[in-house]
């Protein structure tokens, strides 16, 4: 008898490596796992990547403790920098992430032909849904559009039902990362279905409130997390125990950047749900995610700011607005270009 979506996984490993990165002939494709990673996806993703006539390497770790460079420490450093700095192609399965981390930046600066992304924690069920399942294609169109309308706004305004409300404006100087799911070109790439991007740091004012999950260190959210933020600094944290619990871990780092915006960003992959895995979690359809503490070069279109770590909050059912238009109705799409597509998509 087959597994749990065994025939499924080899379709979601194949558009992995074949559309998804087109993968060529003798390139060296390095998989990286640690011992909480699902067994069965980095199995599947390595055949489907020797079937392409690419030349899979996989390499499991022990799990850290910390992720980003908090997981310096736990990793075997040089060693892993060695291979990514050779490697074609590299797929991060490691649930506690090295984005972010030493050898993940040393690679990024040195190997220019690197083509890297990042699905932390990706297991068989998730596969299936927000990679195997996803018309890819719309998708873009759709994240082109939503990019289009939030480019050409100097201010937004975001609020959720959980009583998150904030302002900010942005920096024209700054990409806006569209992550559709390709990584078929050099550099650093996510699953599809968000859209990321720094504002101007300072002009970050107001309450951001967290009710889906935040990544590390709790997990899934019981009770709202509400981050009071004036310029884009974390100013008061109120909730209940889990809010205590997050204010503890940013403090614990004795780095006031632990306490600093980073990003903002729309969730809208169809298949995704709410799970606790960050990765996932961040692409629930009309949801908001940010970012704090360290920021990635491809968010700063320049060197990243670094910072001893890195966290993700999801706001979930955001209303959003730009320059005063409401484009999301507490998750639902409203603008008169973005519905056709979205329904499309199968979220109308």
């Amino acid at each position: 008898m087959p597994q749990f979506y065994e025939y499924e996984l080899t379709g979601a490993a194949h558009k992995l490596v074949c559309e998804m990165y087109k993968l060529k002939k003798g390139e060296t494709f390095v998989i990286t796992a640690d011992t909480e990673s699902d067994q069965r996806v980095v199995e599947a993703t390595a055949g489907a990547a020797f079937a392409a006539g690419a030349k899979p390497m996989v390499i499991w770790t022990a799990s850290p403790l910390g992720v980003g460079k908090a997981a310096d420490p736990m990793l075997p450093v040089e060693a892993l920098t060695a291979v990514l700095n050779k490697a074609d192609a590299w797929v991060e399965y490691n649930n506690e992430w090295l984005l972010y981390s030493t050898p993940y930046e040393k690679a990024m600066k040195e190997n220019k032909k690197l083509r890297h992304m990042c699905l932390v924690g990706m297991n068989v069920d998730m596969m299936v849904r927000v990679i195997a399942r996803v018309d890819l294609p719309t998708l873009g169109k759709f994240q082109d559009k939503l990019i289009e309308l939030t480019k050409a706004a100097k201010h937004i305004k975001m609020t959720t039902p959980s009583g998150g409300n904030i302002e900010f404006n942005n920096d024209p100087k700054r990409p806006i990362i569209c992550e559709v799911g390709y990584a078929d070109t050099p550099g650093s790439h996510m699953l599809g279905g968000q859209i990321g991007w720094s504002p101007t740091f300072k002009s970050i004012n107001g309450t951001i409130a967290f009710d889906g999950s935040v990544v590390p260190p709790v997990g899934l959210v019981k009770t709202p997390i509400k981050l009071h933020v004036k310029e884009g600094k974390i100013e008061k944290i109120e909730g209940g125990q889990e809010a205590q619990t997050f204010e503890a871990w940013l403090k614990s780092f004795k780095d006031p950047l632990m306490m600093r915006m980073a990003h903002v960003c729309y969730g809208v992959n169809p298949g995704a749900r709410l799970t606790g895995n960050i990765v996932e979690d961040e692409r629930v359809w009309g949801c908001t995610e940010w970012g704090i503490g360290y920021v990635g070069q491809m968010l700063t279109g320049g060197e990243p700011i670094p910072a001893p770590s890195h966290t993700d909050g999801i706001c979930l059912n955001t209303s959003v607005w730009l320059d005063g238009k409401q484009i999301f109705d507490k998750g639902r799409v409203i603008h008169p270009d973005l519905v056709k597509l979205a329904k499309k998509l199968g979220k109308l």
